[in-house]
Protein backbone atom coordinates (compact mmCIF):
# COMPACT_ATOMS: atom_id res chain seq x y z
CA UNK A 1 0.00 0.00 0.00
CA UNK A 2 1.28 3.02 -0.90
CA UNK A 3 1.81 5.30 2.50
CA UNK A 4 1.15 8.84 0.50
CA UNK A 5 -2.11 7.68 -0.71
CA UNK A 6 -3.07 6.33 2.94
CA UNK A 7 -2.13 10.08 4.01
CA UNK A 8 -4.23 11.75 1.54
CA UNK A 9 -6.98 9.62 2.34
CA UNK A 10 -6.84 10.10 6.60
CA UNK A 11 -6.36 14.04 5.45
CA UNK A 12 -9.72 14.36 3.34
CA UNK A 13 -11.43 12.25 5.89
CA UNK A 14 -9.97 14.69 8.29
CA UNK A 15 -10.88 17.71 6.18
CA UNK A 16 -14.40 16.35 5.69
CA UNK A 17 -15.18 16.41 9.66
CA UNK A 18 -13.71 19.28 10.06
CA UNK A 19 -15.79 21.08 6.82
CA UNK A 20 -18.86 19.39 8.04
CA UNK A 21 -18.59 20.86 11.89
CA UNK A 22 -17.43 24.28 10.14
CA UNK A 23 -20.75 24.52 8.09
CA UNK A 24 -23.03 23.81 11.22
CA UNK A 25 -21.20 26.29 13.32
CA UNK A 26 -21.65 28.84 10.11
CA UNK A 27 -25.43 27.95 9.29
CA UNK A 28 -26.73 26.19 12.71
CA UNK A 29 -29.59 24.80 11.00
CA UNK A 30 -31.24 23.49 13.67
CA UNK A 31 -32.32 27.00 14.49
CA UNK A 32 -34.67 28.43 12.06
CA UNK A 33 -37.54 31.38 12.57
CA UNK A 34 -41.15 29.75 13.48
CA UNK A 35 -39.22 27.31 15.42
CA UNK A 36 -40.01 26.34 19.08
CA UNK A 37 -37.56 25.49 21.60
CA UNK A 38 -37.19 25.13 25.08
CA UNK A 39 -34.47 27.19 26.47
CA UNK A 40 -32.96 28.35 29.93
CA UNK A 41 -33.39 32.10 31.37
CA UNK A 42 -29.16 33.25 31.85
CA UNK A 43 -29.14 37.14 32.85
CA UNK A 44 -31.79 40.06 32.69
CA UNK A 45 -31.20 42.98 31.01
CA UNK A 46 -32.76 46.40 30.47
CA UNK A 47 -34.13 45.19 27.50
CA UNK A 48 -35.13 41.88 27.58
CA UNK A 49 -33.76 38.60 28.70
CA UNK A 50 -30.74 36.50 27.48
CA UNK A 51 -31.97 32.96 27.03
CA UNK A 52 -29.63 29.80 26.96
CA UNK A 53 -31.06 27.55 23.71
CA UNK A 54 -28.06 25.53 23.45
CA UNK A 55 -26.84 27.46 20.94
CA UNK A 56 -23.05 29.10 19.81
CA UNK A 57 -24.39 31.97 21.08
CA UNK A 58 -27.01 33.31 23.65
CA UNK A 59 -30.54 33.95 22.27
CA UNK A 60 -32.23 37.56 23.05
CA UNK A 61 -36.12 37.76 24.54
CA UNK A 62 -37.08 41.41 24.26
CA UNK A 63 -39.08 42.79 26.54
CA UNK A 64 -41.92 43.56 24.30
CA UNK A 65 -42.13 40.10 23.22
CA UNK A 66 -42.03 38.86 27.01
CA UNK A 67 -45.58 39.26 27.67
CA UNK A 68 -49.00 38.75 26.01
CA UNK A 69 -50.98 40.84 28.42
CA UNK A 70 -49.55 43.75 30.95
CA UNK A 71 -46.03 43.82 31.35
CA UNK A 72 -44.56 42.36 34.67
CA UNK A 73 -41.34 42.41 35.98
CA UNK A 74 -38.99 40.28 34.23
CA UNK A 75 -36.98 39.39 37.30
CA UNK A 76 -40.28 38.17 38.49
CA UNK A 77 -42.15 36.94 35.58
CA UNK A 78 -38.87 34.91 34.40
CA UNK A 79 -36.56 34.19 37.27
CA UNK A 80 -33.05 32.71 36.25
CA UNK A 81 -32.51 29.31 35.58
CA UNK A 82 -36.16 29.21 34.68
CA UNK A 83 -36.89 26.25 31.59
CA UNK A 84 -39.69 26.99 29.08
CA UNK A 85 -40.47 27.29 25.66
CA UNK A 86 -40.04 30.32 23.09
CA UNK A 87 -40.39 30.77 19.55
CA UNK A 88 -37.74 32.00 17.42
CA UNK A 89 -39.13 34.78 15.67
CA UNK A 90 -35.53 35.74 13.66
CA UNK A 91 -33.16 33.71 12.61
CA UNK A 92 -29.48 34.45 14.37
CA UNK A 93 -27.41 37.42 12.86
CA UNK A 94 -24.11 37.80 12.31
CA UNK A 95 -23.14 37.11 15.86
CA UNK A 96 -25.13 34.07 15.98
CA UNK A 97 -27.78 35.79 18.09
CA UNK A 98 -31.42 34.39 17.90
CA UNK A 99 -33.98 36.75 18.39
CA UNK A 100 -37.05 34.73 20.98
CA UNK A 101 -40.75 35.72 21.57
CA UNK A 102 -42.87 34.54 24.58
CA UNK A 103 -45.82 37.07 23.07
CA UNK A 104 -45.95 35.14 19.57
CA UNK A 105 -46.01 32.08 21.13
CA UNK A 106 -48.51 32.50 23.24
CA UNK A 107 -50.40 34.10 20.38
CA UNK A 108 -50.37 31.32 18.07
CA UNK A 109 -51.29 28.69 20.98
CA UNK A 110 -54.61 31.23 20.70
CA UNK A 111 -55.24 30.65 17.50
CA UNK A 112 -54.89 26.85 17.56
CA UNK A 113 -57.44 26.75 20.29
CA UNK A 114 -59.74 29.22 18.94
CA UNK A 115 -59.56 26.75 15.66
CA UNK A 116 -60.30 23.77 17.94
CA UNK A 117 -63.44 25.99 19.40
CA UNK A 118 -64.66 27.23 15.75
CA UNK A 119 -64.76 23.67 14.81
CA UNK A 120 -66.40 22.44 17.57
CA UNK A 121 -69.10 25.05 16.63
CA UNK A 122 -70.26 25.37 20.82
CA UNK A 123 -70.96 29.06 22.12
CA UNK A 124 -68.48 30.16 24.12
CA UNK A 125 -67.80 33.91 26.38
CA UNK A 126 -66.43 36.83 25.76
CA UNK A 127 -66.24 40.16 27.36
CA UNK A 128 -67.44 43.71 26.01
CA UNK A 129 -64.40 45.98 26.25
CA UNK A 130 -65.58 48.86 23.40
CA UNK A 131 -67.91 50.35 21.05
CA UNK A 132 -68.35 51.79 17.66
CA UNK A 133 -70.87 52.57 15.46
CA UNK A 134 -70.66 49.27 13.74
CA UNK A 135 -70.38 47.39 17.42
CA UNK A 136 -68.89 46.14 19.82
CA UNK A 137 -64.86 45.12 20.30
CA UNK A 138 -64.43 42.34 22.57
CA UNK A 139 -61.73 40.65 24.71
CA UNK A 140 -61.09 36.70 23.54
CA UNK A 141 -58.44 35.09 25.23
CA UNK A 142 -56.22 38.32 25.38
CA UNK A 143 -56.95 38.40 21.47
CA UNK A 144 -59.89 41.66 20.17
CA UNK A 145 -62.82 40.32 18.44
CA UNK A 146 -65.36 41.93 16.97
CA UNK A 147 -69.06 41.63 17.17
CA UNK A 148 -71.17 43.71 14.35
CA UNK A 149 -74.23 45.45 15.30
CA UNK A 150 -76.38 43.17 12.97
CA UNK A 151 -75.14 40.30 15.23
CA UNK A 152 -76.14 41.79 18.82
CA UNK A 153 -79.07 40.99 20.40
CA UNK A 154 -79.18 44.57 22.07
CA UNK A 155 -77.83 46.69 19.04
CA UNK A 156 -79.80 49.65 19.59
CA UNK A 157 -78.41 50.04 23.67
CA UNK A 158 -74.85 49.37 22.72
CA UNK A 159 -73.40 51.47 25.72
CA UNK A 160 -75.50 48.59 28.01
CA UNK A 161 -73.20 45.93 26.56
CA UNK A 162 -69.49 48.10 27.68
CA UNK A 163 -68.37 45.08 30.05
CA UNK A 164 -70.91 42.79 29.91
CA UNK A 165 -70.42 38.82 29.13
CA UNK A 166 -71.92 37.60 25.77
CA UNK A 167 -72.12 34.31 24.33
CA UNK A 168 -71.04 34.08 20.73
CA UNK A 169 -70.61 31.62 18.12
CA UNK A 170 -67.92 32.52 15.73
CA UNK A 171 -68.35 34.31 12.10
CA UNK A 172 -65.22 34.60 11.01
CA UNK A 173 -61.57 33.21 11.99
CA UNK A 174 -58.43 34.12 10.13
CA UNK A 175 -55.20 34.34 11.52
CA UNK A 176 -53.33 35.49 8.36
CA UNK A 177 -55.55 38.86 8.66
CA UNK A 178 -55.49 38.82 12.16
CA UNK A 179 -59.23 38.49 11.93
CA UNK A 180 -61.93 37.32 14.21
CA UNK A 181 -65.56 37.75 13.98
CA UNK A 182 -68.51 36.91 16.05
CA UNK A 183 -72.37 36.40 16.15
CA UNK A 184 -74.43 36.72 19.37
CA UNK A 185 -77.78 36.20 17.49
CA UNK A 186 -76.13 32.95 16.09
CA UNK A 187 -75.24 31.83 19.98
CA UNK A 188 -78.64 33.09 20.63
CA UNK A 189 -80.11 30.70 18.14
CA UNK A 190 -77.82 27.25 18.94
CA UNK A 191 -79.39 27.73 22.67
CA UNK A 192 -82.92 28.16 21.52
CA UNK A 193 -82.20 25.25 19.15
CA UNK A 194 -81.37 22.87 22.07
CA UNK A 195 -85.18 23.74 23.64
CA UNK A 196 -86.65 22.77 20.35
CA UNK A 197 -87.93 19.33 19.51
CA UNK A 198 -90.19 17.84 16.44
CA UNK A 199 -93.91 18.10 17.46
CA UNK A 200 -93.54 20.85 20.03
CA UNK A 201 -96.55 23.49 19.70
CA UNK A 202 -94.60 27.19 19.66
CA UNK A 203 -95.89 30.47 18.71
CA UNK A 204 -94.82 33.44 17.46
CA UNK A 205 -95.13 36.64 15.22
CA UNK A 206 -95.41 36.80 11.25
CA UNK A 207 -92.25 38.43 10.07
CA UNK A 208 -92.58 37.85 6.18
CA UNK A 209 -94.98 36.53 3.95
CA UNK A 210 -93.84 35.07 0.66
CA UNK A 211 -95.10 33.50 -2.29
CA UNK A 212 -93.83 29.70 -0.53
CA UNK A 213 -94.55 30.27 2.55
CA UNK A 214 -94.37 32.38 5.81
CA UNK A 215 -91.60 33.36 8.40
CA UNK A 216 -92.68 33.28 11.65
CA UNK A 217 -90.14 35.08 14.63
CA UNK A 218 -89.73 32.20 17.69
CA UNK A 219 -87.48 34.26 20.08
CA UNK A 220 -84.45 35.30 17.53
CA UNK A 221 -85.16 32.25 16.11
CA UNK A 222 -87.13 31.87 12.73
CA UNK A 223 -89.27 29.18 11.68
CA UNK A 224 -90.71 28.56 8.12
CA UNK A 225 -94.29 27.31 7.80
CA UNK A 226 -94.47 26.33 3.73
CA UNK A 227 -97.40 26.73 2.02
CA UNK A 228 -98.00 22.97 1.56
CA UNK A 229 -98.08 23.18 5.33
CA UNK A 230 -100.29 25.72 5.94
CA UNK A 231 -103.49 23.47 4.89
CA UNK A 232 -104.65 20.01 4.24
CA UNK A 233 -106.70 21.78 1.17
CA UNK A 234 -104.76 23.92 -1.27
CA UNK A 235 -103.65 27.29 -0.24
CA UNK A 236 -103.96 29.91 -3.10
CA UNK A 237 -102.27 33.26 -1.43
CA UNK A 238 -100.69 33.53 1.68
CA UNK A 239 -101.59 37.21 2.17
CA UNK A 240 -105.75 36.43 2.49
CA UNK A 241 -104.75 34.25 5.50
CA UNK A 242 -102.53 35.62 7.28
CA UNK A 243 -100.57 39.33 7.97
CA UNK A 244 -97.31 40.56 9.48
CA UNK A 245 -97.48 41.21 13.14
CA UNK A 246 -100.11 38.23 13.90
CA UNK A 247 -99.67 35.93 15.86
CA UNK A 248 -99.42 31.92 15.19
CA UNK A 249 -99.76 28.87 16.89
CA UNK A 250 -97.96 26.24 14.87
CA UNK A 251 -96.35 22.54 15.16
CA UNK A 252 -92.55 21.92 14.66
CA UNK A 253 -92.75 19.17 12.07
CA UNK A 254 -88.82 19.43 10.85
CA UNK A 255 -85.56 20.50 12.80
CA UNK A 256 -82.00 21.19 11.17
CA UNK A 257 -80.20 22.69 13.32
CA UNK A 258 -76.63 22.66 10.64
CA UNK A 259 -78.52 24.79 8.53
CA UNK A 260 -80.71 26.33 11.24
CA UNK A 261 -84.10 25.59 9.87
CA UNK A 262 -87.33 25.20 11.60
CA UNK A 263 -90.53 23.40 9.81
CA UNK A 264 -93.51 23.98 10.94
CA UNK A 265 -97.08 23.08 10.15
CA UNK A 266 -100.78 24.17 10.86
CA UNK A 267 -102.58 21.68 8.85
CA UNK A 268 -101.52 19.47 11.37
CA UNK A 269 -104.16 21.95 13.44
CA UNK A 270 -107.10 20.98 11.35
CA UNK A 271 -110.19 18.98 12.38
CA UNK A 272 -110.56 18.98 8.41
CA UNK A 273 -109.04 19.87 5.05
CA UNK A 274 -109.42 23.54 4.15
CA UNK A 275 -110.36 24.30 8.30
CA UNK A 276 -107.34 27.34 8.37
CA UNK A 277 -108.69 28.98 5.18
CA UNK A 278 -112.65 28.79 6.98
CA UNK A 279 -111.92 29.58 10.59
CA UNK A 280 -108.03 30.20 11.33
CA UNK A 281 -108.89 32.40 14.57
CA UNK A 282 -110.86 29.12 16.10
CA UNK A 283 -107.62 27.21 14.73
CA UNK A 284 -105.58 29.25 16.79
CA UNK A 285 -107.60 29.32 20.16
CA UNK A 286 -107.99 25.60 20.97
CA UNK A 287 -104.50 25.10 19.26
CA UNK A 288 -103.10 23.97 22.36
CA UNK A 289 -105.15 20.76 22.64
CA UNK A 290 -105.02 20.40 18.59
CA UNK A 291 -101.30 20.34 19.13
CA UNK A 292 -101.43 17.11 21.77
CA UNK A 293 -103.87 15.21 18.94
CA UNK A 294 -101.56 16.50 16.31
CA UNK A 295 -97.86 15.20 18.25
CA UNK A 296 -99.42 11.65 18.78
CA UNK A 297 -100.58 11.80 14.67
CA UNK A 298 -97.27 13.49 13.80
CA UNK A 299 -95.22 10.40 12.42
CA UNK A 300 -98.71 9.45 10.11
CA UNK A 301 -98.79 12.85 8.94
CA UNK A 302 -95.64 14.05 7.68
Amino acid sequence: MNPNSTSSQESKKSFSMDDFAKALEEHDYEFQKGQVVSGKVYSHESEGVYIDIGGKSLAFLPIQEAFLGVTQDLSEALPLQLERDFLIIREQNADGEVLLSIKQLEINQIWEKLTELKSDGQSFPVRVIGINKGGVTVDIESLRGFIPRSHLLARDNLESLLDQILAVNFLELDQEKNKIVLSQRLAAQSAGFMKLFVGQLVEGNIVGIKPFGVFVDLEGITGLIHITQVSQKRVDSLSTIFAVGNLVKAIIVDLDEGRKRISLSTKVLENYPGEMLDKIDEVMESADARGERARKALPQLQ
